[in-house]
């Protein structure tokens, strides 16, 4: 694909996440009083006390971050999240005049933060894939870390979070609130996880055997990348010819299979591997958003 319709792609797909977000936003977190995190959490908290559409209030406190972050983050990154949080803001706010809400009864609001955390989830894991962000305090996260390299992202991103869901409770005195914002925060997370980094979870194997060449001749002919690392033992000082090979999840029984098959004696180490890019497996993520 040219970079023109690339860009062209791109933009769709960020008007798709930012509609299925703000559905997420309108139709289940804002009407069960849900705060999630974030700027939005922050937004619904906000609108109990002011005559203002939640969309609105997400842009407003959306402006400042998003001027310091064309200030020291990514451009071309800051652009589409620009982009993102003005369709978010019109979207939200058009969706209080003409689309219903989930309304969950006593109990029931756990369905309203998995249906919630869910489409936040598709609407960030989407415009995330197109090299943007949903604003809010995934710009103040990536600022935070370019002063304090050391914090990790997700620690930022967690204190932020329990920061927001704790205002929450304060405001609507009640527990429960904090636990379905657990719930939806979750859900979220796991959504942006798969799209982001695919679902093509796979499985790393390392082999110890002494019949490695034939275990490699037979991964080869099932079309399996292998490489020899070459080891020691440390107790009796004998080479070891190591396969190392990577495997879809889907392929790993046969594998295994295979393995035992050639040499019931081997000695096999297996971990999941979240993700393997290269020929035959994903292609590397070269717009995953920038810092």
């Amino acid at each position: 694909m040219n970079k023109p319709l690339r860009t062209v792609a791109e933009y769709f797909v960020i008007f798709v996440g930012s509609v299925v977000y703000s559905l997420g936003v309108h139709c289940f977190i804002s009407p069960n009083n849900i705060a999630p995190g974030g700027v939005t959490g922050i937004a619904i908290i906000l609108a109990e006390f002011l005559p203002i559409g939640i969309g609105t209030l997400i842009l407003a406190l959306n402006i400042p971050l998003i001027v310091v972050g064309f200030i020291l983050l990514n451009k071309q990154t800051m652009i589409k999240t620009l982009v993102s949080v003005a369709l978010i803001t019109v979207f939200t706010d058009l969706a209080e005049l003409y689309i219903p809400v989930y309304k969950a009864g006593f109990g029931e609001a756990i369905t309203a933060a998995l249906f919630g955390g869910a489409f936040m989830g598709v609407g960030m894991g989407l415009t995330y894939r197109c090299d943007g962000t949903s604003g809010g305090t995934d710009i103040l996260t990536k600022v935070i870390r370019r002063f304090f390299p050391d914090l990790k992202l997700g620690g930022i991103q967690a204190f932020l979070d329990i920061v927001v869901v704790a205002l929450g409770l304060l405001v609507y005195r009640d527990v429960n609130v904090v636990l379905y914002a657990a719930v939806a925060i979750f859900v979220q997370s796991k959504i942006i996880d798969t799209i982001v980094y695919g679902s093509q979870e796979s499985r790393f194997i390392l082999i110890f055997s002494k019949n490695s060449e034939k275990i490699a001749e037979e991964l080869i002919r099932t079309k399996r990348g292998v490489t020899f690392l070459n080891g020691e033992g440390a107790y009796r000082h004998e080479k070891v010819r190591v396969i190392a090979t990577a495997v879809h999840r889907s392929a790993y029984s046969r594998v295994i299979r295979s393995i035992h098959e050639i040499d019931p004696n081997s000695f096999v180490i297996v971990t999941t591997a979240g993700e393997v890019m290269g020929e035959g497996f994903t292609k590397p993520l070269s717009n995953i958003p920038r810092t």
